[in-house]
């Protein structure tokens, strides 16, 4: 099966004879969430099976792998890191249902959904982004930017000093010297 950038799925065929349907494809340039923009390095790919489980329930399990450019916590540089995600939800199809809507019920999670076009692209995202870390560091021995004047501590020795941290520094002003 050769890799389309498309990151839906046609399910009519499953819909009607039950089985499995399966897709592999590539997400290019990017994740989205909101306003959030979680940049990539090369293609993430991904690969879905859809099994029919009976009735109007469907088993949706994938996997997405892909580089993030992530930002140094220190330095801010974008740091390339390596993600791998799996992901298995359980499916309801309604017909007539326009978009892919998420149900709790009791101690059940399903998503519905009631268009023969599966979009895959939230189910990617939110496995891909989940996975992320927090933080990445540019490297394990990071210098960080200097607070003073901002220069990348990596590249050049700016002369300024790194002030010591002590919690109780910013008290020594609210007192009255003894």
């Amino acid at each position: 099966m050769d890799y389309t950038t498309t990151t839906s799925i046609n399910l009519a065929r499953l819909l009607k004879e039950g089985g499995t349907a399966r897709a592999q494809g590539v997400v290019q340039e990017a994740f989205v969430v909101g306003e959030e923009r979680f940049p990539l390095q090369g293609e993430a790919s991904w690969r879905v099976a859809i099994a029919s489980v009976g009735g109007n329930e469907y088993w949706l399990s994938g996997e997405v792998e892909g580089v993030v450019l992530m930002e140094c916590r220190r330095c801010l540089k974008p740091t390339p890191t390596r993600i791998h995600a799996h992901f298995q939800h359980l499916l309801h199809y309604e017909p007539g249902l326009e978009e892919v809507v998420f149900h709790e019920e009791g101690e059940e999670e399903f998503y519905a959904f009631g268009l023969p076009d599966l979009d895959l692209l939230p189910f990617l995202t939110e496995a891909f982004v989940t996975e992320m870390p927090y933080t990445v560091l540019c490297e394990e021995g990071c210098k960080g930017l200097c607070p003073v004047c901002g220069a990348d501590r990596n590249v050049e020795d700016c002369g300024h000093e790194p002030e010591a941290f002590h919690p109780f520094l910013g008290l020594k002003d609210l007192l009255p010297e003894l």
